[in-house]
């Protein structure tokens, strides 16, 4: 056994704040590890990116955890609930450098997390983790879509300590930029497709006060129309109040937001929205966020018609920057049939793991 410690990580207020430092280590171990595991560096985030999501502690709490070796934080935990989410349920990750695995730290860290969750009374541990490409033999999702490498460490440790893999999720990438005529004919035929009954409307940043109760809707749907699998995931609720507290913390990073979003002209209700993350650095790829139609309204190729405009929207507003990458459920066919017909391909995958902690 190495002689590490774990202890746990406030959550400065601002990057300057004294406490910062040991949010940054984590950040850059969070790095390491995305890098490692995908094979690329398009999916580093900086700790200014991650600070407002970290600031969220009224409707997304967590709690973050360093692993220490010789001063150095060579690891990271989290723990995270929902409020608003009925049930018992806790999403937990563990991250460990590359460079220090395999010294008992990832299971120190995770047993960690799993004596918080049992003192918490969240009986439901959901895991989601990369799983590096490799050859052999693979476990299937029970989806019947999707599979990982049944001998990587990662794979073999989830086992172990009893979790089963729900599904199994891509990560795709488009290269940039897309031929304008392409991005316009798509977005031509969509809206042929979708007829008069449909109006695309655009914005950066801040969502429009007229569209705050449809957006805080939109935004609760993603956490139950969405293909969730074994993992059943309980709605996760958004008020108008939630979304403008999220759109202040937003603000002050340096991300920008560009969005798009359907609306139902008949009834005036927007059904449907796709978000795309901008980095200020245009060296560095764009973040596919929430993209989402309402059942309801499902069959329009509105789907079609909200990506290729934001990626035009994109390509006008914020040119330069070199890719988009999203992650989908390997299930979501008809979300993934749409960014394949667009230009996405595989670039890796995820596990989604669950534990029903008290379970032989």
């Amino acid at each position: 056994m190495t002689d590490f410690t774990i202890e746990r990580v406030v959550i400065p207020p601002h990057l300057e704040h004294p406490d910062a430092v040991d949010f940054i280590a984590t950040a850059e171990v969070r790095n390491a590890c995305e890098v490692d595991g995908f094979g690329t560096e398009e999916l580093a985030v900086t700790p200014a990116e991650l600070l407002p999501v970290w600031l969220d502690q009224e409707y997304e709490p967590k709690q973050l955890f360093a692993a220490r070796l010789e001063g150095r934080i060579v690891a990271r935990g989290i723990f995270e609930t929902r409020p608003s989410a009925e049930g018992d349920m806790a999403w937990i990750s563990v991250q460990v450098h590359p460079q220090f695995r395999h010294r008992g730290i990832g299971t120190a860290l995770t047993d960690r997390l799993e004596a918080i969750a049992a003192a918490d009374h969240r009986t439901q541990l959901v895991v989601y983790t990369v799983s590096k490409a490799a050859e052999g033999d693979r476990l299937a999702s029970p989806t019947g879509f999707g599979s990982v490498p049944a001998d990587n460490s990662e794979v073999r440790m989830l086992l172990g300590r009893g979790f089963r893999l729900e599904q199994v999720e891509r990560a795709s990438r488009l290269a940039l930029p897309v031929p304008a005529a392409a991005i316009d004919a798509l977005v031509a035929e969509s809206q042929q497709t979708a007829g008069a009954d449909y109006r695309i409307h655009q914005w950066a940043g801040r969502t429009p006060a007229r569209w705050l109760d449809d957006m805080a809707l939109l935004y609760t749907r993603m956490s139950t129309d969405a293909p969730t699998a074994g993992l059943e995931e309980p709605e996760d609720v958004w008020t108008r109040q939630r979304l403008i507290d999220y759109e202040d913390r937003a603000e002050a990073g340096p991300k920008t937001s560009l969005v798009s979003v359907v609306e139902h002209v008949p009834s005036g209700r927007l059904a449907g929205l796709t978000e795309l993350g901008v980095p200020a650095e245009t060296d560095r790829a764009v973040s596919q966020n929430d993209t989402i139609v309402l059942r309801e309204h499902r069959g329009h190729r509105l789907g079609m018609l909200l990506k290729a405009a934001n990626i035009r929207h994109l390509q006008a507003a914020a040119p330069g920057h070199p890719s988009i990458i999203p992650f989908n459920a390997e299930e979501n066919r008809h979300m993934l049939d749409v960014n394949e017909a667009v230009g996405f391909t595989p670039m890796g995958y995820e596990g989604a793991w669950k534990k029903v902690l008290g379970r032989p």
